[in-house]
């Protein structure tokens, strides 16, 4: 019976940070993350970059795995806007047990992870829709989304939440990014994917039209 419980609470554990996996093989998610660099090769210090502004849209994404990426991407092919990719200070670990460690306890310290890059005054005041995007951890949201949602002046924005997912808390997920961005203008109603249906590129074309985004 010990046995059984201890299998169950590791099994819950998986099941539980369901953003560093995908119905992707293990093989494919491991192209594109983020982590793997030693973080005292880091400053704990960002630098704040010129946008070149092309779009009074910004799409806005942090991705561990490279699902989330791929689904900013598509958002960008479909509407012109603008990139900006959320990057950590310190990277997250490339091993997927390290990570889900990482994300529970920055979760439960109510953690706020430096972003490498922000984006200037001039260049962010342009953008009258942001698109926020990231993949679900521990339920909800990376800490990182809180990081970059405290860093701006959202007033008068229009927010659009999007996330991936592997099986289970998309809607919370894109609640929470609907709850950090209080001053927004609007909101409008969000999309979760799982990496299977990212491949299916219809569905981010179909939920722009269904929200107004594109005709």
């Amino acid at each position: 019976m010990k046995k059984y419980f201890v299998y169950l609470m590791m099994a819950f554990a998986v099941t539980a940070f369901v953003s560093c996996t995908s119905e992707d093989p293990v093989s494919d998610e491991t192209t594109e993350q983020t982590g793997g660099q030693d973080s005292t090769d880091n400053q704990n210090t960002a630098d704040t970059v010129t946008v070149t502004v092309e779009s009074n849209i910004l799409v806005a994404y942090f991705s561990w795995s490279g699902n989330t990426e791929r689904m900013a991407e598509q958002i960008v092919a479909q509407t012109g806007a603008d990139l900006f990719s959320i990057e950590p200070v310190t990277p997250y670990p490339e091993d997927y047990t390290a990570c889900t460690e990482v994300a529970l306890e920055e979760r439960d310290s109510d953690a706020r992870p430096a972003i490498r890059t922000t984006i200037d005054a001039d260049a962010w005041a342009a953008y009258d829709t942001v698109f926020i995007g990231c993949p679900v951890w521990w339920h909800t949201a990376p800490m990182i989304i809180n990081t970059f949602t405290e860093s701006y002046d959202f007033t008068g924005k229009t927010v659009v939440p999007f996330c991936t997912y592997a099986s289970t808390y998309r809607d919370e997920t894109l609640a929470r990014i609907v709850e950090l961005t209080p001053e927004a203008e609007a909101h409008l109603d969000g999309l979760g994917l799982t990496g299977g249906r990212l491949n299916d590129e219809s569905n981010v074309a179909d939920w722009l039209r269904g929200i107004g985004v594109i005709e």
